[in-house]
């Protein structure tokens, strides 16, 4: 990876904290774009790019992108859950997760594609969840985890003749600071299931998506790796 320009969606905590040291020890130059920057590990670190930006702001992300340099791997870790009952939701909170879990990775994709379109070749990664595949509590999010599968898959279909590897990771609960958004309820019924009875650590997803985007064969591509030890329901 080195000299490589990586953009790391919400790459300022949790999962993407994680991408984005080790895309650092591996010598790429790394973009990370995040609302808050006030407690970054890496700020002020030569190889890394820091860039405020609300997600919610989806017209804007043609602009944002056309600002940076031409990118080699795209990583839409970015997220936001609100564990709110379906009946309960208000019209901005719909409104909100749409932005930030489904329309501005596609837009991230749409825009960060062109250049690697241009070049033949470049990878992208998106952080999706279990939520996509099995349903969810909260069901906008789980909606929008499986828009964001089957874009992968869709864009796969496209970008795969350029020589871009687009894939995803569907992550069961993991240790975040998104975890805490649960109830300890549901957070107990899940744990009971998991074959080594504990959730998962930032740095093992972290690792799945780093081998996506750096060293995984071409031949996958358009896929969607389970990462739950278990607590996809038997």
């Amino acid at each position: 990876m080195q000299n490589k320009n990586v953009l790391i969606t919400g790459g300022n905590k949790g999962i993407g904290l994680e991408l984005t040291g080790r895309f650092i020890e591996n010598g790429a130059n790394v973009i990370v774009v995040a609302r808050d920057f006030s407690s970054f590990t890496f700020n002020n670190h030569p190889q890394v790019t820091t860039v405020a930006y609300d997600f919610k702001n989806v017209s804007g992300i043609p602009e944002l992108v056309a600002d940076l340099p031409d990118i080699d791997v795209l990583v839409n870790n970015a997220g936001i859950m609100f564990a709110t009952p379906y009946d309960q939701y208000t019209e901005q909170a719909v409104h909100d997760i749409l932005k930030i879990n489904i329309e501005a990775p596609v837009a991230m994709i749409t825009e960060v594609s062109r250049s690697m379109i241009e070049r033949k070749r470049g990878r992208i990664v998106n952080n999706a969840s279990i939520a996509g595949q099995i349903g969810h509590p909260d069901v906008w999010y789980g909606i929008t985890k499986a828009g964001l599968i089957n874009a992968t898959k869709s864009f796969a279909r496209i970008l795969g003749p350029h020589g871009i590897v687009i894939n995803a990771v569907a992550p069961g609960p993991i240790e975040t600071d998104m975890l805490h958004t649960i109830p300890i309820e549901r957070r107990n019924q899940i744990k009971s299931v998991v074959y080594s009875g504990r959730f998962g650590h930032p740095e093992e997803v972290a690792e799945a998506m780093y081998w996506l985007a750096t060293d995984c064969p071409e031949y996958i591509n358009g896929t969607c790796i389970d990462i739950n030890n278990g607590s996809f329901p038997r």
